[in-house]
């Protein structure tokens, strides 16, 4: 079992901060802070280090250098189980996580940690919406917003912490909250986890740590029903179709079965947390106002010549564009999808979309796009048609031609953007400037 140790243990320890991203350079603060000077490292050093301070290569003497430490402090997207940390610990130095420190001190009665493999950052940002305005100061944090332990954050007094937790996240955490949730369960992170089971435990963990009690669940997942017994010591069990004519969902303005049941979870961890208005429909009304939906994520970007657009460019994986599909029933569809290839089975996204009463056509792009045609050209569903694109550009301009009228260009892709694009929001700046080039009087093919 990892030991529990939190941020102000280490006062005094030689520490160690291993990756400087966002929460890197956040962990850099707190033990600035905390008086301590640490080793950074990072596998591929920046030309100039925060405030100038040196920066090690991994491979060239910054392990070395760890070695050297009482405690590490670890950026997610250095996977638990590289060698580099398995040596470390070894030789007795503790490899820990900047959220697992801070949960490991914070009062976790008033934090909840929501997890899946997608929703998870619109659950996040709706409760956090919602407490905000019931007129709780709430920190949403974690892998989306403000790292908790960034003094900068710690210098506020808040009422509550909601805290969108990944898997990286997750297998660092030596405690949990009473209150966690999971949204959504499908293979994922293979390259980091290693494989699909090792994926499920680690993503899972957090429900079962010790401090755990309740688990608020997608009950929609299969995957998920069948690891009820990895969820911790109770499960509360949320549905798309609960509480149906509920009036406060429809004010968020967020399209989708999924969407509908991430606001059910959002609500039941309001409610595991004590949040009275939780219960009471008018209250959530009032608080679901005004709710900006987050970037990339099913975004209705704009409308040419009758012809919807809309970007789902986080969309990294099978599950979630099947749920973008869904949200738009009775409708053509011009779905591009594929990018970075990590060896994901395209089999099910065949198979959801054969179950499509309505046309689909599926522009594949570069590099994971051939392996897409074969999977639906295997399945040979009757409505779904396919084309390869040889870039995002052409995608768009086929999909305009073919959605023409009144159909819907849907940028979601089930793979990551790496390679062809710096990230998510770089793909879906690009999918939006090529909507911008269309005419209006274009032609349909």
């Amino acid at each position: 079992m990892r030991p529990t140790i939190c941020w102000s243990d280490l006062r005094g320890a030689r520490t160690g901060v291993w990756g400087l991203g966002v929460e890197g350079q956040a962990s850099l603060r707190k033990l600035l802070a905390l008086g301590a000077e640490p080793v950074l490292v990072d596998d591929h050093p920046p030309a100039a280090g925060p405030d100038g301070r040196p920066v090690l290569a991994t491979a060239g003497g910054g392990l070395a250098a760890l070695a050297g430490c009482d405690v590490v402090v670890k950026s997610p997207g250095i996977s638990r189980y590289r060698p580099e940390v398995a040596e470390l610990e070894r030789r007795g130095v503790s490899v820990a996580g900047g959220l697992g420190l801070w949960l490991a001190g914070a009062d976790r009665s008033r934090v909840a940690c929501i997890t899946g493999t997608k929703g998870k950052s619109s659950t996040t940002a709706i409760a956090g919406h919602l407490l905000a305005r019931l007129g709780y100061r709430c920190l949403v944090g974690g892998n989306i917003g403000q790292p908790p332990w960034d003094p900068a954050a710690a210098a506020q007094d808040y009422h509550y912490w909601v805290i969108e937790t990944s898997s990286y996240q997750a297998t660092d955490l030596p405690c949990s909250p009473p209150v966690v949730a999971v949204t959504s369960l499908h293979p994922d992170h293979l390259d980091w986890h290693g494989d699909a089971e090792t994926y499920y435990r680690d993503k899972l963990s957090a429900c079962h740590q010790p401090g755990a009690d309740l688990t608020i669940a997608n009950a929609d997942s299969d995957l998920l029903r069948a690891r009820a017994g990895m969820l911790g010591p109770r499960v509360q069990w949320v549905s798309a179709g609960d509480d149906p004519g509920a009036p406060w969902l429809a004010r968020l303005g967020l399209p989708g079965l999924h969407n509908r049941r991430n606001a059910l979870i959002a609500r039941a961890c309001l409610g595991a947390l004590g949040v009275p208005e939780a219960a009471d429909d008018d209250a959530l009304s009032a608080a679901a106002a005004g709710f900006t939906p987050l970037a990339s994520r099913l975004q209705l970007i704009g409308e040419v010549g009758g012809v919807t657009f809309v970007d789902d460019s986080l969309a990294t994986n099978v599950l979630p564009t099947l749920a973008a599909v869904d949200s738009f029933p009775g409708r053509r569809i011009a779905l591009i999808a594929g990018g970075h290839d990590r060896g994901i089975d395209y089999q099910p996204l065949a198979a959801g979309l054969a179950r499509r009463d309505t046309p689909t056509l599926v522009l594949a792009v570069p590099d994971s796009g051939p392996r897409i045609l074969a999977a639906i050209e295997a399945a040979g569903p009757a409505k779904v048609e396919t084309a390869g694109c040889a870039s995002l550009a052409e995608a768009v301009s086929r999909g305009y031609r073919w959605a023409q009228p009144g159909g819907v260009v849907l940028l979601s892709p089930a793979a990551p953007s790496f390679g062809a694009f710096r990230d998510y929001r770089e793909r879906g700046d690009a999918f939006a400037h090529a909507m911008r080039t269309l005419r209006p009087d274009q032609a349909p093919s």
